[in-house]
């Protein structure tokens, strides 16, 4: 199947590496214009060089710059928020600085772009908004992932409420749930763990490898199209079988 984006504008976050890039080419290549954000202006560059319409620095945790950048661009169809923050140790471990940042960047980030990108969607017609939650804390409790677990509790809370809200005005919101997904992030995530950290991560998936960044994207390309037009408010699990 080809083309599943043809014509429609898809505004991407953290697209610079991991989920966020292989989503963003994966729309690329179903036709979609695709405008990608980060803050990795190198990551950014490589993008531009591979198709990508357009790339803009966008700091998802500064809201004025969210609010110039929507009304810059204007209607998008399909919006991706995968920026996200991973923060190791228990509640023990998790100052009140590492609290804020991590709901600034993984919750309050979706809000910012939520609300500076959906009036836009509604007064078009609609739109598919995709944010990337995590199979920990939504489906699974996972040592030592305290404060992320809580906010990606919190990013599937807030899917459903868009959802809810704006179901009946062509807007629809689903949240994709991450096992165990080899990105640069998670490999740095191993490698500070020390040697052996890359098979920690491995054994503890039932299927015995990580995901890959674009079987996630795969879904994020789904949940964007007409496909998905019957489907809204859901945590969509793609895990490997960690879950079960």
């Amino acid at each position: 199947m080809t083309d599943r984006l043809k014509g429609k504008r898809a505004l991407v976050t953290a697209a610079a590496a991991g989920i966020g890039r292989a989503s963003a080419l994966a729309f690329a290549r179903e036709g979609a214009t695709v405008i990608a954000t980060d803050i990795d202006d190198k990551g950014l560059a490589s993008l531009k060089q591979e198709g990508i319409a357009e790339v803009a620095r966008l700091d998802a945790r500064n809201t004025a710059d969210v609010n110039a950048l929507a009304e810059r661009v204007g209607k998008v169809d399909v919006l991706l928020n995968a920026a996200g923050f991973v923060h190791n140790g228990t509640i023990l471990d998790c100052s009140e600085d590492d609290w804020d940042f991590s709901f600034d960047l993984n919750v309050k980030s979706m809000h910012r772009t939520i609300k500076a990108f959906l009036p836009a969607m509604l007064a078009g017609g609609g739109g598919s908004i995709v944010n990337i939650a995590s199979a920990a804390g939504v489906f699974k409790a996972a040592p030592n992932r305290y404060v992320y677990s809580a906010t990606k509790s919190a990013v599937a809370a807030l899917t459903r409420a868009v959802a809810v809200d704006f179901i009946g005005k062509g807007v629809r919101c689903n949240c994709i749930c991450p096992g165990t997904i080899e990105t640069p992030s998670m490999l740095g995530r191993a490698a500070a763990a020390g040697p052996g950290g890359r098979e920690m991560f491995v054994s503890r998936q039932p299927m015995g490898r990580l995901g890959t960044a674009e079987e996630i994207a795969s879904l994020a390309l789904y949940l964007a199209s007409d496909e998905s037009a019957f489907t809204t408010g859901v945590a969509h699990i793609i895990d490997g079988g960690w879950t079960l």
